[in-house]
C-alpha cells in the first residue's frame, strides 16, 4: 500500500512540476504566472479541488508518446472566491504551449458542465498557443465541444473570460460567446490569423501587439470588456467582477446591508452647466448617485461616448447605462449602440436591475455611420430594453431627443420608472433645428431673418424644452431635484424588488444581428 501511495505522489508532483523546472522558470521570465499559481491566487486559500490531475493525451503520431504530462496542459476544478463557489480552468503554456488536445478540450467541457448543472459561475483563464496540430481534427473537435457548451451556458451562469497569453486562430471564439473578455496588458493578444498571415494575405506588416494586443481589443475592436497591467491585477479584476454578479440565472446578486440615511446629495445639483452645448463629466452623476467607491466601468475605453458599468445603490448591486456628453455630445452611434445592447442583454439575463442616466442629442449622423449600418445597430439597444423584464429606472438629466428619447429605455418600451431633472430638454430635436424647419418661410419673409429665428426659437424651447410637456402626458413619472435623485432611485428600485413579467411565448426573438 506505500508503494502504491508514493507512485501516487509522485504522479501528482509531476503533474504540478507541469512542463518543467526550465519551462516554469521561462515563463517567469516573461513577467507571467504559471497556471497552478494562477488558481491559487484566485480562489480562496485552500478551497481549490483539482479534478483530471492524471489526465494525459492519448496521441501516438509524430513521436507524442515520448512526450507525456500529467493533466496535459490545463488544469482544472473548482473552489470558492469569497466563499461563493466557481468552477475554473486555467491552460499551462509550459506544456506543449498550452495547445488544446482531445483530451485537454475534455477536461475543459467536464467542469463547464459541473458549473451548468450545480449553478456556479465558469471562469476560463487562457493561456494557449491553439490547437494541437499532431492531433489534427480531434483537436478542432475539441474546440467545437467547448463552444457548444458556451452556448447552452449562455444566460445560465456567467462566463468569464481572461486572456492571459496567446489566444489565437478558433480558440478566440469560446471567449468571444463568454460574457466577459479580460486581457492583460503586454502579455496577452488574440486574432483569428497571425502577422505572418496577414503579411502574406493582405502584405501588411503589423505586430501581434498592434494586431491583438489588449489595447487594441480594448479600444478598436471592442473584444476586450477590461483590461489590466498585470496577471495578478487581472485575478483580482475577476474577483471583483464576481461581487456584482449573482450565481446563476435564479438568483439575484449578493446584497449587502444597508440603512436608509440622509441621502441629499447637493453636489449633483451643480453639474450640469448653465449653457445646454456645455458637455460635463457623466460620471460625476454617477459618482454622486451610487454607494461611495462602487462603480465598476465595463469596456471603459471603447465607444466612450457611453458608459455602461455596476455599481451599488442602497447595498443593492446594478448596472448602469448612461450617455457621456463628453464624447461626441453623447449622441449614440454604431459602437456605442453595441456595446450597451450587450451589457442591458447580460443585466436582464442575470437579474441585475437596470438605472439608465440620459442625456442624448440624437444618432450620430453622417455617411459613415449610415453605411455601417446605424439603423440596425440602434435597433440592437433599442430591442435590448424593449426586452428586458428586470427593474428599470431612468433619469433625463438634459437632452433627449428623437429617435434617442424612445430607445434610452423610455417609458414606451417599457421602463418602470422614469424621472427628469428640471434641466431635461424632451423634444423631436432641438429649438435651433426645430425653429428653422417649422418657421422657415416666415423666417425667410422676415425683415431681419436672424432676429426672427432667435424669436421662434425662444418660443420652441419655451414650450418643448423642458420634461412638463413630457410629466403631464405621464411620460415622465415625476420631475425631481437632482439632490433629491439618490434617495428616490433607492426607494424606487427596493419598490421594484419583486416585478414579475409575463412575456409571450416563444423560442426565442430574432434580435438585428
Amino acid at each position: 500500500m506505500q508503494d502504491k501511495i508514493k507512485t501516487l505522489n509522485d504522479k501528482i508532483a509531476l503533474a504540478k512540476q507541469g512542463g518543467g523546472e526550465a519551462r516554469i522558470a521561462k515563463h517567469h521570465e516573461k513577467k507571467k504566472l504559471t497556471a497552478r499559481e494562477r488558481v491559487n491566487y484566485l480562489m480562496d486559500e485552500g478551497s481549490f479541488e483539482e479534478i483530471g490531475m492524471l489526465v494525459t493525451h492519448r496521441t501516438t503520431d509524430f513521436g507524442m508518446e515520448k512526450e507525456v504530462y500529467y493533466g496535459d496542459g490545463v488544469v482544472t476544478g473548482y473552489g470558492t472566491i469569497n466563499g461563493r463557489l466557481v468552477y475554473v480552468f486555467a491552460q499551462d503554456f509550459t506544456v506543449f504551449g498550452g495547445s488544446l488536445s482531445e483530451t485537454h478540450a475534455e477536461k475543459i467541457c467536464k467542469v463547464m458542465d459541473m458549473a451548468l448543472k450545480n449553478g456556479a459561475p465558469m471562469i476560463g483563464l487562457n493561456d494557449s498557443g491553439g490547437a494541437r496540430i499532431q492531433e489534427g481534427v480531434r483537436s478542432l473537435g475539441g474546440y467545437a465541444d467547448i463552444f457548444y457548451k458556451n452556448v447552452q451556458s449562455s444566460g445560465v451562469i456567467p462566463q468569464i473570460s481572461a486572456i492571459m497569453g496567446p489566444c489565437a486562430g478558433g480558440a478566440v471564439y469560446s471567449p468571444a460567446m463568454t460574457d466577459f473578455t479580460m486581457m492583460v496588458e503586454g502579455t496577452s493578444y488574440m486574432f483569428v490569423t497571425g502577422p505572418s498571415v496577414v503579411k502574406t494575405v493582405t502584405n501588411e506588416t503589423v505586430t501581434s501587439e498592434e494586431l491583438g494586443g489588449a489595447s487594441t481589443h480594448s479600444t478598436k475592436s471592442g473584444v476586450a470588456h477590461i483590461t489590466s497591467p498585470n496577471g495578478v491585477e487581472c485575478l483580482e479584476d475577476i474577483k471583483r467582477l464576481l461581487s456584482y454578479l449573482p450565481q446563476n440565472n435564479r438568483e439575484t446578486a449578493p446584497k449587502l446591508d444597508y440603512v436608509l440615511n440622509d441621502e441629499i446629495r447637493e453636489k449633483l445639483g451643480t453639474i450640469i452647466p448653465d449653457n445646454a452645448n456645455k458637455p460635463y463629466d457623466m460620471h460625476d452623476v454617477i459618482g454622486n448617485i451610487i454607494d461611495e467607491d462602487s462603480f465598476y466601468e465595463i469596456h471603459k475605453d471603447f465607444a466612450e461616448n457611453i458608459i455602461v458599468g455596476f455599481a451599488r445603490l442602497g447595498g443593492r448591486s446594478i448596472g448602469i447605462v448612461a450617455n457621456q456628453p463628453m464624447v461626441l455630445a453623447g449622441c449614440l452611434d454604431v459602437n456605442s449602440s453595441t456595446k450597451a445592447a450587450r451589457f442591458v442583454r447580460f443585466c436582464d439575463a442575470f437579474n441585475i436591475p437596470l438605472l439608465v442616466l440620459e442625456d442624448v442629442p440624437g444618432f450620430l449622423p453622417g455617411t459613415d455611420q449610415e453605411w455601417n449600418g446605424i439603423i440596425v445597430h440602434g435597433a440592437k439597444l433599442l430591442y435590448a430594453f424593449s426586452e428586458a423584464t428586470v427593474p428599470r429606472i431612468t433619469v433625463i438629466t438634459r437632452k433627449a431627443y428623437g429617435g434617442a428619447y424612445d430607445v434610452m429605455n423610455s417609458k414606451h418600451i417599457g421602463a418602470d420608472m422614469n424621472f427628469a431633472w428640471p434641466s431635461a430638454e424632451i423634444a423631436v430635436m432641438g429649438a435651433k433645428g426645430a425653429s428653422e424647419i417649422i418657421f422657415k418661410n416666415e423666417i425667410a419673409a422676415a425683415e431681419n431673418p436672424e432676429e426672427k429665428l432667435k424669436e421662434r426659437e425662444a418660443e420652441y424651447a419655451e414650450l418643448f424644452a423642458n420634461p412638463y410637456k413630457a410629466a403631464q402626458r405621464g411620460f415622465i413619472d415625476e420631475v425631481i431635484e437632482p439632490k433629491f435623485t439618490r434617495r428616490k432611485l433607492i426607494k424606487a428600485f427596493s419598490m421594484l424588488e419583486n416585478k414579475v413579467v409575463d412575456t409571450p411565448k416563444r423560442k426565442h426573438g430574432n434580435i438585428p444581428l
